[in-house]
């Protein structure tokens, strides 16, 4: 935990020397208090107060996770204030606003259920709270301050409800990245739902917003409606089914006509098939999909040969990253907005299966129950399985979360010309060699973990193979001397992989998009 801490200062001081401003010195502020906190998390868990029922074999995650979004919103203001875009400037401003109080909730929230009441940091979350309050009242409009308390307020509810209806999916950490990012773009959607200005806005970033509200509507509906009534059965399953077509047709779709101003299904087909890169394109990654399915399917029927292997090796579950990585780098190249729209179509469909195999749904759940579990690993301790979910998110949050506004010439100059490839690099590369050599070939272990030396070596030096690639074939990337700096952001990032307990297929690509960006 120490180690860990200190690689996430060592993030947090790099964004503060670069950037220099009031916000991040919040950003210091609060990781300090973060830090002190952690630890009072971390005796409530294992002492079973802590609430809900959190992830375990995992620390709290509370610093690291508590700097993911304050820091993404500083670096997206400095970047968009660099090139003159006041809009975005502000947006940036009320992110790094947002996970600030978000953050400041959670470790409220652990002080105060904490017996005996911690006096020293009850006072350094009282002195770091009142720097940031401050700063938010010298900087934000009313019109922000609202925006702020609203995220606020819906990830209060959701956490209410989610953690209490999925014991032992998160870890405290964990609940604050993924409630928080929902929290957020269901405000935005609603936001934007209420000023609707045809032609305003780019249809692709509708689309996202519009996804993932609806799949979190739709588990949160079919979850109630199952309480009282038992899914598995095939009439609960017609119902789900026909459901599903009327919340979709219903209120999905409606939704997104009246934000992009045509219909949606016949858009997604126009820009599916916009033009002949696109359709190679899809061609190709339905291949890697069958390919993909084709794994799975060889596993289990390797399972049922025999009998004594009941779970998929590292290596095994490695492959999946190998496919991830050969279906975004040509996308990321040749078309980024395809890649974008693709990667929300995704996760819509894994979302969905994952309901299909939590609710035992017909004729596919128990199927896709028996498939999955051989893939299950100790951090897939709860009823939800989403371990291929998150490979999924810290592939595609380097593509959604890029500044296209802010970015003229569709890439940032230096190393942020790489921030699309943070998923690629960081998870698909690094990780996955890190665990490969570090399982096979690795002899020396890191303190106090079972990660290896050589592991995160052939990491480091993989990624630096990787960016030499990257330079090679998209003609876009002009990183401009930067090299010291993107060599250092890969090994702070591979570090923390090696001693984080966090799911490093979320945290790993955030983090090493925060670097290159500043």
């Amino acid at each position: 935990v120490l180690v860990e801490s200190l690689l996430v200062f060592a993030v947090v001081l790099s964004v503060h020397a670069v950037v220099w401003d009031r916000f991040s010195w919040c950003a210091v502020a609060l990781a300090v208090q973060a830090f002190y906190v952690q630890f009072k998390w971390d005796r409530l868990l294992q002492q079973g107060g802590a609430v809900f029922q959190f992830r375990g074999a995992a620390n709290s995650g509370l610093l690291p996770a508590s700097m993911v979004i304050p820091l993404l919103g500083v670096v997206m203001k400095e970047r968009c204030r660099a090139a003159g875009i006041v809009y975005f400037e502000r947006f940036g401003i009320v992110v790094a606003s947002t996970g600030m109080l978000l953050a400041l909730f959670l470790s409220v929230l652990a002080v105060g259920i904490t017996k005996p009441v911690p006096t020293n940091t009850c006072i350094l979350t009282g002195v770091a709270g009142s720097v940031i309050i401050y700063t938010m009242k010298h900087s934000l409009t009313v019109s922000e301050v609202i925006e702020v308390l609203e995220v606020l307020l819906i990830f209060v509810y959701l956490s209410m409800i989610l953690l209490y209806l999925l014991p032992r999916c998160f870890t405290p950490g964990e609940a604050l990245l993924v409630l928080g990012g929902v929290s957020f773009v269901l405000n935005q959607l609603i936001k934007r739902s209420l000023n609707v200005i045809e032609g305003r806005g780019d249809p692709i970033d509708f689309f996202l917003l519009v996804a993932v509200v609806g799949v979190v509507l739709l588990g949160l509906f079919f979850t109630v409606l199952f309480i009282f009534m038992d899914s598995g059965t095939w009439i609960s399953s017609m119902f789900f089914h026909m459901m599903t077509a009327v919340l979709g047709l219903g209120v999905i779709m409606p939704w997104l006509y009246r934000l992009i101003q045509r219909n949606p299904l016949f858009w997604l087909l126009q820009f599916l098939f916009q033009t002949q890169t696109r359709f190679y394109l899809l061609v190709y990654w339905t291949f890697l999909a069958a390919s993909a399915c084709g794994v799975v399917f060889y596993q289990n029927a390797k399972r049922s040969s025999e009998s004594k292997k009941h779970q998929a090796s590292t290596i095994t579950r490695k492959y999946f990253h190998f496919i991830v990585v050969a279906t975004y780098v040509p996308g990321l190249i040749y078309d980024r907005q395809l890649l974008y729209v693709a990667a929300v179509l995704c996760l819509a469909v894994f979302i969905f299966l994952e309901y299909v195999r939590y609710f035992r749904i017909k004729p596919f759940g128990q199927t896709l129950r028996h498939l999955l579990s051989l893939f299950l690993d100790e951090r897939d301790s709860g009823p939800l399985i989403l371990t291929h979910i998150y490979l999924l998110l810290g592939m595609s949050l380097p593509v959604w979360l890029f500044p296209r506004s802010c970015a003229p010439k569709g890439t940032l100059p230096g190393a942020g010309a790489l921030v699309p490839y943070s998923g690629v690099l960081a998870v698909g590369v690094g990780d996955t060699i890190a665990s490969v050599f570090g399982s096979t070939l690795g002899e020396i272990k890191w303190p106090g973990t079972k990660k290896t030396f050589e592991g995160t070596m052939t990491a480091i030096f993989a990624q630096i193979i990787a960016v030499a690639l990257i330079l090679i074939f998209d003609s876009s990337v002009n990183l401009n001397s930067s090299y010291a700096w993107i060599l250092a952001s890969v090994s702070l990032v591979s570090l923390l992989e090696a001693y984080t307990t966090q799911i490093d297929n979320l945290l790993l690509p955030l983090y090493l998009q925060i670097m290159l960006m500043a």
